[in-house]
Order: C-alpha cells, then sequence, then structure tokens
C-alpha cells in the first residue's frame, strides 16, 4: 500500500468500529444475532441520501438474478447486501479499508447472505479478476479518494463483460470556490481527488464506456443532509448512524458537505454508462 492509500485507509479505518456498532444497537434495542438489513441501513449505507439513492441506482441498471455484481469502494458492504437481497444477484465487493471489510464480513454473515456477498480488500486501481468478469460494476462515492481517474475507469471498463454497465453516485468538483474540509471522504484536501463532471465523463468515455445517464442530484442531496442535520439539532446523534464511521467531528463533516453541495463547490451525480 502507497502512502496515499494507507492515509485514505487511515481516515476510514479508525478502529473499533464493530464494537461501536454492536453498541449502537443494542441501544437501539436490537439483537445482534437477529439483525435486518433495515436494521442495518443507517449505518451501512455510506453515501449521500443513503437506501434511497442506491434503490434509484439500481432501477437504471435493471439487475436480475443472472447479473454478477462488482461493488468497487464497497464500504462496508451495505449496497452489496442490499442488491443481492433484493435483486438476488451474486455480488462480489472491493474496498481499500481493511476494517470495512472485516466489519462488512462479519455484518453480512449476521444476515445470513454470505451465500450472495462476497467481500475482500482490494485497491479499485488493480482490481483482483479477470478481464470480461461481470455483468455489473456499482460504485458508489468512491472516486473522490483516488487520483488517477483514467485507471479507475481503465480498471472497471477492464473487468465488464461486453455490453456490462457501470452504475455509478459520486461526488465531483463543483464549479464554485475550493470545497471546506472537514468532508465525510477527507479531513483536509491531502487525501481528496476531486474531479469535474467533464473531466470524469471523459474519463469514462476514453475507458470504453459509453455514457447512457447522467443525472444531476445537488437538490435532493441538500434537501436530504438539510432534514439530517435538523434531526441531530433537535434530537442528538441516533444510537446507530454514519456518524459512528465519521468520528468525533460527523456533525462538521455533515454541515461542510452539505454547504459545500448548496454553494456548487461539489456536485453529486448518478448514472450509468455500457462498455462498447
Amino acid at each position: 500500500m502507497n502512502d496515499f492509500d494507507a492515509r485514505v485507509d487511515r481516515h476510514y479505518g479508525l478502529g473499533g468500529l464493530m464494537e461501536r456498532i454492536e453498541a449502537g444497537l443494542g441501544l437501539a434495542g436490537k439483537e445482534v444475532n437477529s439483525l435486518t438489513l433495515d436494521d442495518l441501513a443507517p449505518v451501512d449505507a455510506f453515501h449521500t441520501r443513503g437506501r434511497e439513492a442506491t434503490i434509484e441506482v439500481a432501477k437504471l441498471g435493471s439487475l436480475n438474478a443472472s447479473h454478477r455484481v462488482l461493488d468497487v469502494g464497497c464500504g462496508l458492504g451495505g449496497t452489496a447486501r442490499h442488491l443481492a437481497h433484493v435483486h438476488k444477484c451474486h455480488v462480489t465487493a472491493i474496498d481499500l479499508t481493511e476494517e470495512y471489510i472485516s466489519v462488512g464480513t462479519r455484518l453480512t454473515e449476521l444476515v445470513g447472505l454470505s451465500d450472495r456477498v462476497e467481500l475482500r480488500q482490494a485497491s479499485a486501481l488493480a482490481i483482483p479478476y479477470e478481464d470480461e468478469t461481470f455483468d455489473i460494476v456499482w460504485t458508489e462515492h468512491a472516486q473522490m479518494n483516488i487520483a488517477d481517474k483514467e485507471r479507475f475507469y481503465s480498471e472497471i471498463a477492464r473487468v465488464l463483460k461486453p455490453g456490462g454497465r457501470l452504475l455509478f453516485h459520486d461526488v465531483f468538483r463543483g464549479n464554485g470556490d475550493e470545497p471546506v474540509y472537514p468532508t465525510p471522504w477527507a479531513e483536509d484536501e491531502s487525501i481528496s481527488s476531486l474531479a469535474t463532471a467533464t473531466v470524469a465523463r471523459s474519463n469514462v468515455e476514453q475507458a470504453g464506456l459509453s455514457i447512457d445517464h447522467w443525472i444531476e442530484k445537488d437538490r435532493e442531496s441538500v434537501a436530504f443532509f438539510e432534514k439530517v442535520i435538523a434531526r441531530i439539532e433537535a434530537d442528538g446523534l441516533p444510537p446507530v448512524g454514519l456518524h459512528l464511521l465519521m468520528g468525533k467531528n460527523a456533525r462538521d463533516k455533515l454541515k461542510n458537505y452539505t454547504r459545500n453541495i448548496a454553494e456548487n463547490r461539489v456536485a453529486v451525480a448518478m448514472g450509468m454508462a455500457t462498455r462498447k
């Protein structure tokens, strides 16, 4: 692991995550040995608008049980478990952060989906699978920590079968001032590698992928986070939530992210591209 990747790993791998999740579930009155996907959704959908956004992206791809799916930058594997449960497909998921993989594997076991979901520690720039292996490559909020966008999208294209689809939901550099930090993906600009939508689209197309849909989600994202922040200000942090993954400055990260979107410092979009 190079120095940049090691810093990214330290940002996300705070240590003690499984213990924090178990404690939160206990406070919420949930029994660890009889968990459902809904019980875990507040903590394992670590991306803008949570499960709502995942459902929207899945509709673009028309997933079914015959699809073999790769989730690149899977976090705790929440999306992988959702896709396997709802769409009955087999999902392989990779993430750079070892703690996410170990915790995600345990959560997958607890909800009884180990036969359809496999999590593996790996870099998105060196995907450990053969060419033309997957029908779908899925990625949500991963490339913000990856400087080499060309290689990122080229690796995705490499493992997709001809006609296979990239489904994405991501954060990009906006046209406004520089982003304010900390944010959920970076304490400061040192590990933040935001590209504009124009550059990202070019990288996708240069990798041999044809963009079918590119849907801006700034307005919905701001509205979502404004509600989350208002709820936290009124009621405090819930026992189970994304703050368990973001450390003590979780509130600042959420507020800054919301401000960044509202002021066009960053932009959020989802979509689909097909390998030619």
